[in-house]
């Protein structure tokens, strides 16, 4: 009986850890960034704390945004121009109101569909004595285990969903430039064939007029 509420005790332990690490960590956001436009997010840090930054453009034009990320201070920490997808680590050296920007203003008619996950901090420990001296139980390392794989899942996962909606933007993409292809094809072929036509009721018309003139 013991042994059963310990391992249910643990796994509770493990629900509310993976809860903690959706609570914790920080933000993760995918949104509609219009052309000439530019976004600008805002996070408070605590001095000391490490952070990540990670972002990547899921549909739009050539796929690329401007990504800028200021401290309290306005001091530039990161920038990179047209970038399609990256992540940068720092760690707070100030308290305060962190600020990244995405821009789209070099782009004049196209809007762009981006995903970032800003990260704030470190997993919590899945059990508050995990540091001890003495070493984890079976059941206890089986959870840590288990809890690191699910991170790991979780991470594949958004990285292939980003992968599936950025390759069937581009399949709609190219489906609807095929389609006006063809559609312009079709239309050339038609003004070709009308054409030709024309043409040839022409020359009859030419050739039955001079008949005439002779026999007179």
């Amino acid at each position: 009986m013991f042994t059963m509420y310990g391992s249910i005790r643990v796994l509770l332990q493990v629900l509310w850890a993976q809860l903690l690490c959706g609570w914790v960590l920080g933000s993760e956001l995918t949104f509609e960034l219009p052309d000439n436009a530019k976004q600008c997010f805002y996070e408070d840090i605590i001095i000391g704390t490490k952070c990540t930054l990670e972002f990547q453009v899921v549909t739009g034009g050539h796929y690329d945004v401007d990504c800028r990320l200021e401290d309290p201070d306005g001091t530039v920490l990161y920038k990179e121009m047209k970038k399609q997808y990256d992540s940068f680590t720092f760690t707070a050296a100030k308290n305060g109101t962190y600020k990244f920007c995405f821009s789209n203003e070099f782009s004049t008619f196209t809007h762009k569909t981006v995903y970032f996950d800003f990260q704030v901090g470190e997993d919590p420990p899945l059990f508050p004595n995990e540091n001890r001296v003495t070493a984890l139980t079976q059941m206890e390392s089986a959870c840590v285990s288990i809890h690191e794989a699910l991170k790991s899942v979780i991470d594949y996962q958004t990285h292939f969903r980003l992968r599936e909606a950025q390759g069937r933007s581009r399949a709609e993409d190219l489906n609807t430039r095929v389609a006006f292809w063809s559609i312009g094809e079709a239309f050339i072929l038609l003004v070709v064939s009308i054409s030709q036509v024309v043409l040839l009721r022409s020359f009859f018309s030419d050739k039955k007029t001079t008949t005439t003139r002779v026999g007179s």
